[in-house]
């Protein structure tokens, strides 16, 4: 019967490392786990091999060039899957092989490949993954290594996905909110842009050739007609331009904090911007304290998971109050981005001992809080620009006839 080498954890969390006897690699993690073992690697033991014999090692794959970044979607079920694997009694390693074969060619599959040979070869998983921080980030690798540790890696990686997905959905809401006024506004003003620059020069040479004085609301839309006829390029480029320049400020470190407190203060999208990013830090913070991960390396995960650089700074505060022996509600009510609501229930968190689940229900609050905002976006959004557009239209027509109006009654009166 072949021998088997295995690393697994027992119920205190500790690693071990031996030889079991067995049919095959699912049978000798089924041996371990009945030997309340929670096994992280399962590899044959290989006979010594004779002279110019080669050794016996991960599989070579040939790696073809990929590009771009693997989607918080497709990663989110890679670890669902991983965490039904795991739970269903395979080793890891075998867990890994089998996601990898199914995935499409791309990064998450030569990644998810690499891991698995990295494991097979003595590193545990947590310290794989750190290996591919631009697939795993800090934030998944710390989850793990506390999975590890305490001997439910399949709960961490259900848990995991679990917060992705939710994270990834309050993305979407946000983005799509945003998504129909841009697309309204940019078909609308290439429109206006033709109307000006192809229709309004037409009704300006008959005007010129009847020698007729132009009310103003007219002189002021023939001009801006010959504007964009001579200067079109100069509008084409106005958007690259705000573009770069909002990313010259955020290049330095006090224009992106300027940029980033103008987002937390404007109406109604400042209050998305706020709600959604304390629902990030407080679901992130929480998922990490569930799963074991000490409170003083979570808040440092937290923060770097944190795009606002203000809410950063707040974070920071509440990571030096903790280190200094003092509690996470005096910095926080301190600041001013967080609301009350917010540091009176880590507060009573604090006191009662269960901060996690107080984090996960300011989490699901301000999602909520969240949905409704966009939701009253989204209605005061849609009159707004069927008002804006149709200004714009009632005054374009009005300038164009009222020299028409004009000449009619001058003819009438010949």
């Amino acid at each position: 019967m072949p021998i088997f080498t295995y690393r697994a954890l027992n119920s205190q969390g500790q690693e071990v490392k031996s030889e079991i006897e067995a049919k095959s690699s699912e049978d000798a993690a089924s041996k371990l786990r009945e030997q309340k073992l929670f096994p992280t690697s399962v590899k044959e033991k290989t006979a010594k091999r004779l002279p110019g014999a080669k050794a016996a090692g991960p599989t070579q794959r040939k790696k073809g060039l990929v590009f771009g970044k693997v989607k918080t979607k497709q990663l989110s079920a890679f670890t669902r899957q991983l965490s039904t694997l795991i739970n269903a009694g395979l080793p890891v390693v075998r867990s890994l092989r089998v996601l990898g074969d199914q995935l499409k060619p791309g990064p998450l599959k030569n990644d998810v490949l690499d891991v698995a040979d990295d494991v097979e070869s003595g590193s545990s998983l947590s310290e794989a993954l750190a290996k591919h921080p631009k697939t795993f980030n800090k934030l998944y690798v710390n989850m793990v290594r506390a999975g590890e540790a305490g001997g439910i890696l399949d709960q961490i990686l259900e848990r995991l996905s679990g917060f992705m997905e939710k994270a990834e959905r309050l993305k979407k809401r946000v983005v799509s909110a945003m998504i129909y006024p841009a697309a309204v506004i940019t078909v609308a003003g290439a429109i206006l842009m033709v109307i000006v620059g192809v229709i309004v020069p037409q009704f300006q040479k008959m005007f010129k050739e009847m020698n007729m004085v132009l009310p103003v609301p007219t002189q002021i839309l023939m001009g801006f007609g010959e504007f964009v006829k001579s200067y079109w390029f100069i509008i084409v480029a106005i958007p690259f331009g705000i573009i770069a320049l909002y990313r010259l400020l955020v290049f330095t470190k006090s224009g992106r904090y300027g940029v980033d407190y103008v987002k937390l203060k404007l109406p109604i999208f400042g209050m998305i911007v706020n709600k959604s990013s304390i629902s990030r830090f407080a679901r992130t913070l929480g998922t990490l304290i569930t799963s074991g991960v000490p409170i003083l390396e979570a808040l440092n995960i937290v923060k770097d998971a944190t795009p606002n650089v203000v809410i950063q700074g707040t974070i920071s505060k509440v990571h030096d109050s903790i280190r200094e022996g003092e509690t996470m509600a005096a910095p926080l009510g301190a600041s001013k981005v967080i609301d009350p609501m917010v540091v009176n229930m880590v507060d009573v968190g604090e006191e009662t001992g269960e901060l996690d689940k107080m984090l996960v229900k300011v989490a699901d609050t301000y999602d909520e809080d969240v949905d409704a905002l966009v939701g009253g976006m989204m209605s005061l959004i849609e009159p707004m620009l069927i008002v804006g557009l149709g200004s714009v239209a009632g005054f374009m027509v009005i300038s164009l006839f009222m020299p028409l109006i004009d000449m009619m009654k001058s003819m009438g009166k010949q």
